[in-house]
């Protein structure tokens, strides 16, 4: 998908942009062309006849290059490319994009550009958490700007946590989805993911162990191969997936609102484990333990979102995709599930705690549906993810 595109390259300041060199070589053997802009600060790091002898291409650094503005060049270069990629792009470069300044030659390709525009972000994990990177992001987002990574792991500065830049073979595949309009074009898929939290009180919640990444691991695979996605999530322990329309909710209920009001869907996928019961008398204040006794908690059966979606005579989504997390019996209990809500397929698994899987980084399920049980390998979650994609986009074909 790459062989003969062109992309123009925004090299950010930071210790990640030694990345870049190889992430220029390597789209290099995959065909592209590729133009590189070296910021200020990025050239703090990598040097112009780096980038230069790799991409075998003038390096842009200057805004006010009077032979290249003679003839407007910084709008030719904004919209030559099929792609603008910015890698990295550091918190500075990300607030200006969100804030639409213009004070240098990257920023100015950003705002001038009718390109997509494709972000790799690098920075500290305190940077990369504060309120106003992550406000600058969702803006950005919302303007249609994609986004990989950033990963979590060890720092330059020595801390932990997200915010290190993708690795390249991540970037190139995110290059490949921007530029493919893959088999799930024009497809809008639902999917629902994490656990839910029902109030006890104020202070005080009914949970399960699930964090989410199953879910977020299938929404970025659906997105990667074209589909619109809209994502809802409950309080999970990982981020959501770049590049697809996240609603997040706390509890059941608002987990059923916001299915119903989304969009009319092609296929739904309902990864979250969403809790069975709610607790019906709630406390408004938080509960003391102050030697009365033990309070008496009435509990309440929540939505069935699943059974509800599966089951509606006008609207159904084709495909609808459940998931039934199980720790006995797992493929008779999966398959009465599928049965008794309704849904096409079942994705089936065993969460018993010597299998790790509930919150681990791997998953081993059985895909339930009108031809039986079949049976896959243990594998990480992004895999099973972007197995159960690919199944998606052949079922919607």
């Amino acid at each position: 998908m790459l062989a003969n595109k062109h992309i123009l390259l925004i090299v950010g300041g930071g210790i990640a942009a030694f990345k870049s060199l190889d992430l220029v070589r390597r789209l290099r053997e995959r065909g592209c062309r590729v133009t590189p802009v070296l910021t200020k600060s990025g050239a703090e790091f990598v040097t112009p006849l780096s980038l230069s002898a790799l991409s075998a291409s003038k390096i842009y650094q200057d805004l006010f290059d009077l032979t290249d503005e003679a003839e407007m060049g910084h709008i030719e270069l904004s919209r030559a490319a099929d792609l603008i990629v910015v890698a990295p792009a550091t918190a500075d470069l990300m607030a200006k994009m969100a804030s639409g300044l213009a004070n240098d030659l990257a920023s100015t390709l950003l705002l001038a550009t009718d390109k997509r525009v494709l972000i790799a972000p690098s920075m500290n994990v305190r940077m990369w958490d504060h309120p106003a990177t992550q406000r600058n992001l969702t803006t950005l987002q919302g303007d249609g700007v994609l986004v990989v990574g950033p990963n979590e792991g060890d720092m330059a500065c020595g801390e932990y946590g997200p915010g290190r830049m993708a690795e390249v073979p991540e970037i190139i595949a995110a290059i490949d989805a921007a530029l493919s309009d893959g088999p799930l074009k024009g497809k809008h898929i639902l999917v629902t993911s994490g656990p839910t939290h029902e109030p006890i009180d104020p202070v005080r919640y009914i949970a399960n162990r699930s964090s989410g990444a199953q879910g977020t691991a299938i929404g970025a695979a659906l997105a990667a191969l074209g589909a619109d996605v809209t994502f809802v999530t409950g309080p999970a322990d990982v981020l959501p997936p770049q590049g697809v329309d996240v609603i997040k909710v706390q509890t059941a209920a608002q987990m059923l609102d916001a299915v119903q009001s989304a969009p009319a869907a092609d296929a739904a996928v309902f990864a979250a484990a969403v809790a069975d019961w709610r607790v019906a008398n709630a406390g408004d204040s938080k509960i003391k333990k102050d030697g009365s006794g033990l309070p008496t908690l009435e509990f309440a059966e929540n939505p069935d979102i699943l059974a509800t979606v599966s089951q509606m005579t006008v609207g159904r989504p084709k495909l609808v995709v459940g998931f039934a997390a199980e720790t006995d019996d797992v493929i008779a209990n999966a398959t009465a599930k599928r049965l008794r809500k309704g849904c096409d397929w079942i994705v089936a698994n065993d969460v018993s705690p010597n299998t790790g899987i509930m919150g681990g980084k791997e998953n081993a399920v059985t895909l339930i549906s009108d031809a039986g049980a079949e049976n896959w390998p243990r594998m990480g979650k992004e895999a099973v993810a972007t197995a159960l994609a690919k199944r998606i986009a052949e079922a919607l074909a």
